[in-house]
């Protein structure tokens, strides 16, 4: 399956400053294959080195970092030949290797020539506890990064239906309403991705004709994974922390004020408890979060209310799948509520996210909230949104009347559009803002 991240890579091949590259994403969001088939592609030959299936490759970095010694090494190891600037040399997993992460700076420093990538699902996770004495030093500066998420809705459509792309994208750009048969195909395609999410095994399962149980086959084992790496990359008492905080995202969305709130996951819980498990969670690549903002103002940073935030899970498939939400429901969009709104803000921000948008949302004391404000350029850009065709948007109106924004944005099942300075964009085009 086509990914757009592999566009990064080629232009990362390309680049005179080009350092080793740092793959961050978490498990199973098609970060090996791709890397992989980019460079079968863009080289001669691939070195690849996984540190998870071959322990006694942590061996080679025990000794020194220096890589004209480890580049000879590794050679004996593969049993070919790894050449400047024709072999790509792959890194996988290495987080399980703190030295080898380590090495990249000396690659950078002292064997440039060299074509190097690194990635690991739980990167960030490693990245983040550096301990004192295992050798791990982030080479800061000496690293080019690159953080992968789930397939968009755009790379869904890519595998699936191609042919609805540059309309979608040309109503966008001209605010003009989609012919009705294309709108509604278009939505019915939509639901298709909120229950598929964009995992690449679950995509490609559906694309494949398999029975939708297959699906959410693959869903669920990908959830038993994370849970698994919960395990194997943290301590039995924080153990204990990720998973509460993990289980109670869907219970967290599913209400009217999506707030995380650390009382629901246990009566009295505070968050000096519970914390360490949200920011395994964040660095792992499992949850996005979006902070709250106390102003709608330009620059957004400044304003951030740190003690404030919504947690959505990374993929809007998992979300569904580790709710028990049943497939028909989805596909028939049967769905009402806070249920069929946690699922549609949690695709939004996913999509939001996989564009490199820092997330913010802002509220005013209680009386309205705008999902998301995005920093666009030199402009703020409130966003609403609506699971359904309701075009009411009261809180825009709050935000709009204190900050002046140029437009505003009113994401829904309702067609193209633009009118009293709010631009309509359906649920299957968020792709398109930017």
């Amino acid at each position: 399956m086509k990914r757009l991240f592999m566009q990064d890579l080629i232009d990362w091949k390309k680049s005179e400053g080009r350092m080793p590259l740092m793959v961050y994403g978490a498990r199973q969001v098609g970060k090996s294959t791709t890397i992989y088939e980019f460079g079968k592609t863009h080289y001669s030959n691939v070195a690849l080195f996984n540190f998870e299936h071959n322990k006694p490759l942590q061996s080679i970095f025990e000794k020194d970092l220096d890589p004209k010694r480890i580049i000879p090494e590794l050679e004996a190891l593969a049993g070919e030949t790894i050449s400047k600037g024709t072999t790509l040399v792959f890194f996988d997993e290495i987080q399980e290797c703190p030295k080898a992460i380590t090495s990249l700076k000396y690659f950078c420093e002292k064997a440039p020539e060299y074509h190097v990538i690194a990635a690991g699902s739980l990167l960030g996770v490693t990245i983040s506890r550096k301990k004192d004495g295992e050798g791990t030093s982030f080479p800061v500066g000496k690293v080019n990064l690159l953080t992968v998420y789930p397939m968009t809705f755009l790379e869904f459509l890519m595998e699936i239906n191609p042919m609805m792309i540059d309309r979608i994208k040309e109503c966008f750009t001209a605010d003009e309403a989609m012919p009705e048969a294309l709108h509604s195909k278009a939505l019915e395609l939509y639901r298709i991705y909120l229950f598929t999410g964009g995992m690449p095994k679950a995509v490609s399962e559906y694309s494949q004709g398999k029975d939708h149980d297959f699906v959410r086959f693959a869903q669920n084992e990908i959830l038993s994974m994370y849970h698994s790496d919960m395990g194997k990359y943290s301590t039995r008492s924080e153990l204990i922390k990720i998973e509460e905080v993990y289980g109670s995202i869907p219970a967290q969305l599913a209400k009217e004020n999506k707030k995380f709130q650390y009382s629901m996951i246990k009566s009295g819980a505070r968050a000096s408890t519970y914390e360490t498990g949200l920011h395994w969670l964040t660095s792992a690549g499992l949850v996005i979060k979006c902070h709250k903002v106390r102003e709608g103002k330009y620059p957004l940073a400044p304003f951030v209310d740190m003690t404030a935030y919504k947690i959505y899970m990374n993929d809007v498939g998992l979300l569904n799948a580790k709710s028990s939400v049943a497939r028909n429901r989805i596909l028939s969009d049967s769905i009402s509520g806070e249920v069929k709104g946690s699922m549609t803000e949690n695709y939004v921000a996913q999509e939001l996210a996989a564009k490199g948008s820092t997330l913010y949302y802002w509220e005013s004391d209680g009386r309205a909230e705008v999902d998301f404000v995005l920093q666009l350029g030199d402009r703020t850009v409130p966003i609403e949104v609506k699971s359904a065709d309701n075009t009411q948007s009261k809180s825009l109106k709050v935000y709009a009347s204190r900050y002046g924004p140029e437009y505003s944005i009113r994401i829904s099942a309702k067609n193209f559009g633009f009118e009293n300075k709010i631009k309509s964009v359906p649920l299957y085009a968020v792709w398109c803002i930017e």
